[in-house]
């Protein structure tokens, strides 16, 4: 008797979530035609034809305040979830990222069910909260892992899981082209990227105007350019750089950083996924963040990594200077941003390392490969 065509539910929780999701829909599809996918999503996963089933716009909240408040809504997806998991069963779950709800949503299916879940983008145990781990290993089957160094760790507590490289490699399969070296000597071109969250935005944007007001004293025709996602980031930016001195040389860039990546010699960035991406783009940066001295002190107690930027966890050694908390003022900045524009060349070396450890691109189908064999197996 031939089997149905597969069907596989995605859950995603937050916009990057998504971003991910899209090409692994593609990968799948690609190597089984007609195979069906329903899931929590957004724009990427219904550009790939899944059937959205909850919205991710009501699940994605920043901060205790926003999270609380959104509790209704992650009660409704997780009742959401569960009933269409009775009234339409899929033939695998897929996780990626969004890991407080999601856990649930494995334990869910492992003890209620009897289909397999795979893990893709996992919880960043080697970071903090490595309990999880334990979740991980009794509520799913398979973890799809994005950081080279993750290995080791699954490795240890005997969770079965493949590192299939980094998705962000097929984003960037090469290095991006950028602004002529030469010209950063007289009118150094520096992308400033503040961060997503409203509060990373009203933190970090003054620091990064005070230091391109600084920058602008030593070279006069310096210009900045100040990626903003979204419209809500680009009058949030707009706002707070209206009051400013340097107002004249600065100019906002919608879209994705990859625009601004594209116009620059250099970078001064929040602390995040982009530095990496910026670092497959070969982009010299200077990482800063700012928490409160109540999260900082809790995130020393809880993170447990040597490096705050992606980029130098993954090269194991800094190839993108760290800034954070009180370092992150305008006069070690600026001190950074001089000695970092001397030797362009030198600090893209050194991120060339980064690209070496990911491996090569492919990782959506990699993941998507594992994910219809589990299937076929479960089928069995």
């Amino acid at each position: 008797m031939r089997q149905p065509r597969p069907h596989i539910m995605i859950l995603t929780g937050e916009p990057s979530g998504d971003f991910h999701a899209g090409p692994l829909i593609n990968a799948l599809t690609r190597l089984t035609p007609g195979l069906r996918v329903s899931g929590i999503g957004g724009p990427a996963m219904e550009a790939q034809g899944a059937d959205i089933f909850f919205p991710i716009e009501k699940l994605s909240a920043m901060g205790l305040v926003q999270v609380l408040k959104q509790s209704g809504s992650i009660r409704q997806a997780f009742n959401r979830v569960k009933q269409r998991l009775r009234s339409d069963p899929p033939d695998l779950v897929v996780l990626i990222d969004y890991p407080g709800f999601n856990l649930k949503i494995a334990q869910h299916v492992k003890e209620n069910t009897s289909i397999p879940v795979l893990y893709y983008i996992a919880p960043k145990v080697w970071a903090w909260n490595a309990s999880r781990l334990k979740k991980i290993k009794l509520f799913t089957d398979h973890v799809a892992l994005i950081f080279p160094f993750e290995q080791q760790i699954y490795k240890k507590k005997k969770i079965p899981a493949t590192y299939v490289g980094n998705p962000l490699m097929d984003e960037y399969p090469h290095a991006v082209p950028g602004v002529e070296t030469e010209s950063s000597h007289e009118k150094p071109v520096i992308g400033l990227l503040p961060g997503s969250r409203s509060s990373e935005i009203s933190n970090l944007l003054p620091v990064m105007l005070d230091t391109a007001e600084q920058i602008s004293a030593r070279y006069p025709k310096a210009c900045f350019l100040i990626s903003a996602a979204s419209e809500t980031q680009h009058q949030r930016i707009k706002g707070i750089l209206s009051t400013h001195c340097c107002r004249e040389q600065c100019r906002i860039i919608p879209g994705r950083p990859l625009s601004v990546f594209r116009r620059s010699h250099m970078l001064i960035a929040a602390s995040g996924t982009v530095t990496l991406e910026a670092a497959l783009c070969g982009l010299p940066t200077i990482i800063i963040y700012k928490l409160s001295a109540l999260a900082f002190g809790l995130a020393k107690i809880l993170v447990k990594v040597e490096f705050a930027g992606l980029a130098n966890l993954i090269a194991e050694k800094e190839v993108m200077p760290e800034l954070l908390q009180a370092d992150a003022n305008p006069d070690q900045i600026c001190h950074k941003v001089f000695s970092m524009l001397e030797d362009l060349p030198g600090y893209r070396r050194k991120l060339d390392q980064v690209r070496e450890r990911l491996g090569t691109p492919g990782a959506p189908v990699r993941a998507a490969r594992i994910i219809l064999t589990l299937i076929r197996k479960n089928r069995l």
